[in-house]
């Protein structure tokens, strides 16, 4: 990934319709929203700190995630969408972006924690998280079997 500078931008007028335009290969599909999808949640969950990063490596948009706010107990991030585009994996881009969105996180200081919800089929996804820092929290939710919960602790 030599002289790639990735970084994470906002939605805006200019490249909403690149984020849109995003999408995974098709066996990936039932691992991740589809983009048009996460901006919308990204816009039903304002209220409870909900933001959309958009993705670029020099300049390009190439991926997006959203990440907000649990408003219940155990209150932390929630990080619930997370996408590189087709052609733009396998290149580091999404290993470097998840640092970013991390780092962000830590900055804001608003709860110790990150947590996400994976499917448990979905190995590269699982693995990135691992390698990341992310841990089995041990919460199995009962309405999704098929997934794995994992929790990053964002201090210490």
């Amino acid at each position: 990934m030599k002289n790639v500078n990735i970084r994470l931008t906002e939605v805006t007028e200019e490249n909403w319709l690149e984020v849109a335009s995003l999408s995974v290969e098709e066996e990936q599909k039932s691992f991740v929203a589809p983009a048009q999808g996460i901006l919308a949640r990204g816009y039903v969950y304002r209220n409870c700190g909900g933001r959309v990063y958009v993705i670029e490596a020099n300049g390009i948009v190439v991926g997006t995630a959203l990440v907000r706010e649990f408003t219940e107990e155990p209150l932390g991030y929630d990080l619930q969408q997370f996408m590189i585009d087709r052609r733009y994996q396998r290149k580091g881009y999404g290993t470097r972006a998840l640092e970013l969105i991390l780092d962000e996180l830590r900055k804001e200081g608003r709860y110790d924690h990150v947590e996400v919800c994976v499917k448990k089929d979905d190995a590269a996804a699982v693995r990135l998280y691992l390698r990341s820092g992310f841990r089995d929290s041990g919460y199995a939710d009962k309405e999704v079997p098929d997934a794995v919960n994992l929790i990053c602790r964002l201090y210490g």
